[in-house]
């Protein structure tokens, strides 16, 4: 009798232990919010094909906001993993004809890869007639002291030649501009790269 006391003892004693110990035990950690990629900074660039007074500036403002844009085609309905938002400026200063071109847009797509970002946005309000008008930036964050660059979708790219010779300026795709082709002289952006996000369930 004593020793079936005894054992009904120990039985509960190792029962309130381990209830303890469960209870005390840390609950398991949420798992890590994914990183998600970034474009932000400004910067006036050097374009040898304007006059050397000329100031041309841009400044980027974008964050990633995978799979917030629903658009009505197939696959289409929870948006892609590469969109973003976020706001672009470009500023196009000419002393030599007294006229400041300003254009603002909305940031709706974005892409990292490595140092380099791709960014299109749409400008919403502009003093050039860009209003409802596409434009794709790329944006390199310079390595190792080098320069940061900036290649833009207008002046020496997105040009289509016709069979008769009569040149057209195509329409911009999201995430579409060409290679950083110039070169950052005064300021400076800061790129955040991440991998694409899973499709969400």
């Amino acid at each position: 009798m004593k020793n079936r006391k005894r054992v009904l003892v120990l039985a509960g004693c190792a029962a309130a232990l381990v209830a303890t110990l469960i209870g005390a035990a840390p609950a398991p950690a949420a798992p890590a919010a994914p990183r998600l990629a970034s474009v932000h900074g400004g910067g006036t660039v050097s374009y040898p094909y304007v006059p050397k007074e000329h100031d041309i500036r841009f400044t980027v403002d974008a964050d990633a906001v995978p799979w917030s844009r629903p658009f009505p085609a197939p696959g289409g309905e929870q948006g892609m993993p590469v969109d973003a938002r976020g706001r672009v400026t470009v500023y196009h200063a000419m002393p030599d004809t007294g006229f400041t071109g300003v254009a603002e847009a909305e940031v709706d797509c974005m892409v990292t890869g490595g140092r380099t970002a791709t960014v299109t946005a749409v400008v919403t309000s502009s003093n050039v007639g860009w209003e409802g008008k596409r434009i794709g930036i790329s944006v390199q964050d310079g390595e190792r002291g080098g320069p940061d660059r900036v290649g833009f979708s207008w002046g020496l790219v997105n040009v289509d030649v016709k069979p008769d010779g009569s040149v057209s300026e195509p329409r911009v795709g999201t995430c579409m501009a060409p290679a950083p082709f110039t070169e950052v002289t005064k300021g400076g952006f800061k790129v955040t790269p991440a991998p694409l996000t899973p499709r969400p369930h």
